[in-house]
């Protein structure tokens, strides 16, 4: 599971998500309401907290799919800048 800022920070960005709503690992993110602007201005507050990088095949539309599929490509690039 993530760290408690991950829905901090990615919850702003599902405008269709009511706040009291669940914020599962399956949640769909594009049917909460995350769009194209919302992945680049999400991607960025991402790698500015986390301090990581997104790859070229981190970016696809599957890593914006879901919280679970988006943190683990977030762990993956903070596993790789810690070794």
């Amino acid at each position: 599971m993530w760290d408690d800022r991950f829905e901090v920070i990615v919850r702003p960005y599902l405008g269709f998500l009511p706040e009291d709503a669940p914020f599962t690992q399956e949640l769909d993110m594009r049917d909460a309401g995350l769009d194209s602007l919302g992945i680049v201005d999400l991607l960025i507050e991402i790698e500015n907290s986390y301090e990581v990088k997104f790859t070229d095949d981190a970016l696809s539309l599957e890593t914006f799919s879901t919280p679970g599929a988006l943190w683990r490509t977030v762990s993956g690039l903070r596993a790789a800048t810690v070794s």
